[in-house]
């Protein structure tokens, strides 16, 4: 993956609920200050910029009895390099990533 692959704007969905989010998101975003700013959306400060989430949680994905949170998670990097880009969400996708192999 080269710098310039990690875009300043994108969605991604996630299979856990709110909770999980709040509790995982201070992890995720390791040393970067991190403000939450309402309790659907955050902000990471990076070094030259900073990362702004936002979340929507949607219809559980159900497949026969089993059913699974969903999160909708917008990413906005304001004013960042595409290498802090890079650096960062590379540790913050290690650090979401959950069973599954």
């Amino acid at each position: 993956m080269t710098p310039s692959q990690v875009a300043e704007h994108f969605e991604r969905e996630y299979g856990c609920t709110t909770v999980e989010w709040h509790r995982w998101l201070p992890g995720a975003v390791r040393e970067h200050p991190l403000h939450m700013d309402s309790p659907d959306s955050a902000r990471a400060e990076l070094g030259s910029g900073h990362l702004a989430l936002h979340w929507t949680v949607l219809e559980p994905r159900r497949i026969a009895l089993i059913s699974m949170p969903r999160l909708q998670v917008r990413f906005d990097f304001v004013g960042t390099l595409a290498a802090e880009r890079q650096v960062f969400l590379r540790y913050f996708d290690l650090y979401m990533q959950r069973g599954g192999g």
